[in-house]
């Protein structure tokens, strides 16, 4: 199998089983609802919805997503331009493979972000009178493109993979936390963020043989 069919074969798995989570999360389960995955109470489906980056996180507003976005882009097509680069150089599947999972997860989370707010009839919407994303009632449904909740670009990502490892109460006789709530993982997830993160720890693992020549892009 050539370097450049795993590279298409990498992605498209990721980005099928991406999308697909995401859109039977987005279908059957209410924004903030979570599940316990075969009876575990530390892996729970629990969905919601970031307008940001990787793990919920997110800045700046309706335009700190725009910026998020076009920086995404610019990095696909700049992984683009490597990859032509590496397969020209025989570089090894140490390189490629999770490099092809980066780029992957990468185009997943775009994707929504593009296009969500204009495939479906509900989701997280920025308000601009308030300056703030307002979240709603509902499952949502699937709806003819350019007919959705919101434009092009405005979507958000869908997370849903929640690990809560440790979820209980710090006891009462512990200064300052005595009281509070202690809950790890408690970030919320999805296979496109999963795949990055996997990508970049399989490239630091194996560094040396991903790049037997040092650093060269």
């Amino acid at each position: 199998m050539s370097k450049k069919t795993i590279i298409i074969l990498v992605t498209l798995l990721v980005l099928i089983i991406d999308q697909a989570s995401k859109i039977y999360i987005k279908t059957h389960f209410y924004l903030g609802e979570s599940v316990d995955v075969f009876g575990l109470s530390w892996f729970k489906l629990t969905f919601v919805e970031n307008p940001g980056m990787a793990y919920g996180l997110h800045f700046g507003g309706l335009w700190g997503k725009y910026a998020l976005i076009l920086l995404r882009i610019v990095l696909a097509i700049g992984m683009v331009v490597l990859f032509k680069k590496w397969l020209k150089e025989g570089a090894s599947n140490y390189l490629i493979i999770p490099m092809a999972m980066i780029f992957a997860g990468a185009i997943g989370n775009v994707f929504d972000g593009i296009f969500y707010g204009i495939i479906f009839d509900s989701g997280t919407f920025y308000d601009a009178a308030s300056e703030r994303w307002i979240d709603y009632g509902g499952v949502s449904k699937l709806t003819q493109i350019g007919h959705g909740y919101s434009d092009l670009m405005k979507g958000c990502v869908v997370d849903m993979l929640h690990f809560p490892l440790v979820d209980t109460t710090w006891p009462d006789w512990v200064p300052v936390l005595g009281g509070n709530r202690i809950e790890f993982f408690k970030y919320i997830f999805n296979v496109a963020d999963s795949s990055i993160t996997i990508g970049a720890l399989f490239l630091y693992i194996f560094r040396k043989k991903a790049f037997p020549n040092g650093l060269d892009f």
